[in-house]
């Protein structure tokens, strides 16, 4: 009789349901559950995992009656999953449902999504095996129980499996707040999803009939996850934060801090104007960054020779700005920009040698920025505004177009540009096609002289650029990133020596 009594008087374990791809950390978090109390159901490859690992699990179809069919596709999609999840336990009439329905609460969902982007991102992937990867049945679940947070604890991350075990045993307030902040992470979690499976099939999407090319989208989901605060924004009482754009195409790669204080929003926008000039360039270029604009722009024959041009070009403004390179910085070149520059916030390259390194890492805050690589990724630029979104195709960069380029230079003058010109003239348009209009810019071979960025009026920029340039404004070529309304322009250009 006292056994009895014990059973009937056990109480039932409570259930969690776990269907993971990324099985990182799982085998603890598993026989952490199970010591507490917890039942597992689990799914296809995860239920394996457990299984291999003597970890007890039961298949969905237990709970369910019903088989996984079509491949996987459908297993979870069925009442006792979401009646499960859904039902609201303080509801009487719910718990009588749920009964009569012969339906299990489930109080734990630990669930991480099909690797979409991950699958996309790579080059070879098929179309089919990226729609295979759109996962339908995790969502719909981590959304169910996300809705009932009050009463279902949900987890998407195994980063949080340390706080979701303190919390399940040390219950309390701690849970609830726990449970709904998850909860929060779900939707932000389903939302970036479905955009990015939306970008990705926009994306391979035909033209329409007798279109002569690709229509922007009808709408726009732009999804980034929060990489760290920033002191600061552009002014000292502005907040600001570093976020990592995620696409389709997988995560964007954003630069690894190798030295230095931490990066400020201003510090940010000028590396990122750095990349968008070192994309011009096949050869060895450098260039320096001040306020977003360049002021300092150099092409040689190694990266050391071609830094030294570009804090040459104008070392005055040089002085406390952002040094970007195109190619592994080695010792030359970081003694280089040592030597030349005392003070500068940030330096950007692809990769650094030891002794490179060595030599920078002497300025104790000096930002050093790793890239990886520096190639352009965007098809699209955003601009976020008041009324709301711009967006315009990217300007793509001329680097392995010169030839197409040249092809299409016009003289329109009586005086013909020498055949030796046409390097000084693309490198010319390359520097004032990166610059702030009105834009203006002087160039001698592969190094820019002076350059002029940013005003309101073009022959205020002509001005600028040849104060700048100086003495070497004689003979120098001028591009303009726009025509020349008034002949005030040419005159000042004549006035300084300039031949082109």
């Amino acid at each position: 009789m006292k056994n009895a009594k014990t059973s009937k008087t056990k109480k039932k374990n409570k259930l969690a349901l776990i269907s993971v791809s990324d099985k990182t950390g799982l085998e603890t978090f598993a026989r952490e559950i199970v010591k507490i109390g917890f039942g597992i159901i689990s799914t296809g490859g995860t239920l394996a995992f457990l299984k291999q690992h003597k970890i007890p699990a039961r298949s969905i179809s237990e709970l369910t009656g019903f088989p996984e069919i079509l491949e996987g596709r459908v297993k979870t999609l069925h009442p006792k999953v979401h009646g499960a999840l859904l039902y609201r336990r303080a509801d009487a009439a719910h718990r009588k449902q749920a009964k009569e329905q012969g339906i299990e609460a489930i109080d734990l969902v630990v669930v991480n999504l099909y690797p979409f982007a991950e699958v996309t991102a790579k080059p070879n992937a098929s179309f089919q095996e990226a729609l295979e990867n759109i996962d339908i049945g995790g969502p719909s679940m981590i959304r169910s129980a996300a809705k009932n947070f009050e009463s279902v604890t949900v987890v998407t991350e195994p980063q949080d499996y340390s706080r979701v075990l303190e919390a399940l045993k040390n219950p309390g307030g701690k849970l609830a707040a726990l449970n709904k902040e998850l909860a929060g992470k779900v939707f932000a979690l389903t939302a970036r999803y479905d955009a990015l499976i939306a970008e990705f099939l926009a994306g391979k999407a035909r033209p329409r009939k007798n279109e002569s090319r690709e229509t922007l989208p009808a709408s726009i989901s732009v999804q980034c996850s929060k990489l760290a605060d920033l002191r600061y924004g552009e002014n000292p009482h502005q907040r600001a934060a570093m976020y990592e754009r995620v696409s389709s195409k997988g995560t964007s790669s954003f630069p690894a801090q190798l030295h230095g204080k931490e990066l400020s929003f201003n510090n940010l926008l000028d590396a990122d104007g750095a990349r968008s000039v070192l994309l011009e360039f096949n050869g060895p270029a450098a260039c320096v960054i001040k306020h977003n604009n360049p002021c300092g722009v150099a092409e040689a024959d190694t990266l050391s020779e071609a830094a030294g041009l570009a804090i040459d070009s104008d070392s005055l403004s040089a002085f406390g700005g952002i040094i970007g390179l195109n190619r592994k910085c080695d010792a030359a070149t970081a003694k280089m920009i040592a030597d030349k520059l005392k003070f500068f916030e940030v330096i950007l390259a692809p990769s650094y040698d030891s002794k490179a390194l060595e030599i920078l890492k002497n300025r104790a805050n000096l930002r050093i920025l790793e890239t990886q690589n520096i190639e352009e990724t965007e098809r699209l630029n955003y601009r976020i505004g008041a009324w709301g979104l711009l967006l315009q195709d990217a300007d793509a960069p001329l680097a392995g177009r010169e030839k197409e380029f040249v092809s299409k230079l016009k003289w329109v003058t009586q005086k013909k540009g020498a055949h030796e010109d046409r390097a000084g003239l693309v490198f010319a348009w390359k520097c004032a096609k990166v610059v702030r209009s009105n834009a203006i810019v002087l160039v001698q071979e592969t190094q820019t002289v002076g350059i002029g960025a940013g005003q309101m009026s073009r022959v205020d920029s002509v001005k600028i650029a040849c104060e700048k340039a100086g003495s070497r404004a004689w003979g120098s070529i001028l591009a303009s990133d726009g025509f020349f309304p008034m002949p005030d322009n040419i005159e000042v250009a004549h006035q300084h020596g300039i031949r082109m």
